[in-house]
């Protein structure tokens, strides 16, 4: 077995962009080109042609959960129908930043270089995945549950030590208010913050993650004059298009996927085989599927004689049967995983997903994964079909960080001569994604690079690996 990375091991900036360019050949040309060029380049896609049943099906869905949610984000009927018009003629989603508000840095700046891409090809909706199967706490009092302004770190929520540790931000075990306060519990210490908080909601949520999708609507319609209109969706979403995959009896998801439980089987028997050998903990066996839900926790599931059982002192489990599984989905005692995530919104309809320094390396081999549930279930014709997508993963996430970005003062010149958008748009990509200290701090790149350095990972390794053959 190969030796985990060391702790405190990093790598270059430089190194970075050879690992990238070696495994996305793609990207070695936008290096030294505007940031435009790039963002224009994510979301040049082609309009949904397959006539393979499992991906109209899978997209036809998938448009079906597009309309809810964008009803429940509160645009009209006609609206919503829009909005999945334009996935079927542009199919791409932006699914790097995580549940976080609006001028969160990380998201904000990535929101900024989706809003290129989609103005320079004129699309109306920013359609987004934000993952809320996440912790409130985070490093440094960064994540959902934090957000820095004039220098302090502000609690989100005013939540105590005690309901952030260890608690999603997508469990229901509200209620969630908006309060802004520092070490001291003073809500809105500073004017920055209380400029901020006047303009959230003031309502009480069951989750964080329903809160910060809320509140990230009002503040897109009020901070930022866009014409594009904002559509987030988040894991309770997407729990119920997996039940309604698995409601219909003759779906790939249902028949296949879960079946006899042999498909389900051999992934899982593959996601173990790749945490031996080069793409060791890129993509880890956290949970099987599926997500309990408990009392603002998620727990582990594992997939035993036929069932998802809980870990640990919880007796929860499930019956791996798509009438079990899809009741619990849409009784929110379990979400899906980030594996069953993209499986549904990406790799089945043929959607492009664009995403951050991990979904570079974690969302092709999620591809790998597939393919080798294709063969097993005998879907040979549609793992073909995959293995023609164009570019079904590009990085598009932390493409844009600037040096001291602060998005708060940022937010308000958007319209002005100096608005942010034209700024950004004429830097080269090298200097936009800055220090890329995403990668060069994480001790799993650092091993991957090495790996690239020494011959073990080549580009022709790494698409045989990625496709499945």
């Amino acid at each position: 077995m190969m030796e985990s990375p060391k702790a405190g091991e990093h790598c270059s900036a430089a190194d970075v962009r050879r690992a990238l360019s070696t495994l996305m050949p793609y990207i070695a040309r936008y290096w030294e080109r505007p940031l435009r060029d790039y963002a224009s380049l994510a979301y040049d896609v082609e309009k949904f042609r397959s006539e393979h049943s499992v991906r109209r099906h899978a997209m036809e869905l998938l448009c079906r959960c597009i309309e809810r949610a964008a009803r429940r984000s509160g645009y009209d009927v006609e609206e919503a129908r829009s909005a999945s018009l334009q996935l079927m003629a542009a199919p791409v989603l932006q699914t790097g930043p995580h549940c976080l508000l609006l001028i969160e840095p990380d998201a904000f700046y990535t929101h900024l270089f989706s809003l290129l891409g989609l103005n320079a090809h004129s699309r109306e909706w920013y359609i987004t995945y934000q993952a809320s199967t996440v912790s409130f706490s985070e490093k440094a009092k960064k994540g959902p549950g934090w957000l820095w302004l004039e220098g302090e770190p502000l609690n989100l929520f005013g939540l105590p030590r005690s309901r952030m540790d260890s608690f999603s931000v997508c469990g229901l075990n509200g209620p969630f208010r908006f309060a802004l306060s520092n070490a001291k519990g003073d809500p809105a210490p500073n004017d920055a913050a209380a400029a901020l908080l006047a303009e959230l909601p003031s309502d009480e949520f069951a989750s964080a993650a329903e809160a910060i999708r809320a509140a990230n609507q009002t503040l897109w319609r009020g901070q930022l004059p866009s014409p594009v209109k904002l559509l987030q969706l988040d894991d309770f979403d997407i729990a119920d298009l997996v039940a309604d995959h698995l409601d219909d009896a003759g779906s790939w998801m249902s028949a296949r996927f879960i079946g006899d439980g042999k498909v389900a089987e051999s992934i899982l028997d593959a996601k173990d085989r790749l945490n031996i050998g080069p793409w060791q903990g890129w993509i880890r066996r956290t949970t099987d599927f599926f997500w309990r839900m408990e009392k603002g926790r998620i727990i582990p599931l594992r997939l035993e004689n036929s069932a998802l059982r809980a870990s640990g002192p919880s007796n929860f489990e499930v019956q791996f049967r798509p009438d079990s599984i899809a009741a619990a989905l849409r009784q929110r005692a379990i979400v899906p995983s980030l594996y069953t995530v993209f499986l549904i919104i990406s790799i089945l309809p043929g959607v492009r997903a664009l995403g951050g320094c991990r979904q570079t390396i974690y969302y092709p081999l999620m591809r790998y994964l597939t393919a080798i549930g294709l063969k097993r279930s005998g879907n040979l014709d549609l793992l073909t079909e995959l293995r023609g997508d164009d570019r079904p993963g590009l990085w598009g996430h932390r493409v844009l960080k600037p040096a001291g970005g602060y998005p708060f003062r940022e937010i308000e010149l958007f319209g002005g001569a100096a608005a942010p958008l034209s700024k950004y748009a004429e830097m080269p990509l090298a200097q936009s994604c800055g220090d890329l200290a995403s990668f060069t701090r994480d001790q799993i790149w650092a091993e991957l690079s090495k790996h690239i350095v020494s011959g073990v990972i080549t580009p022709e390794a790494a698409e045989w690996q990625w496709s499945g053959s």
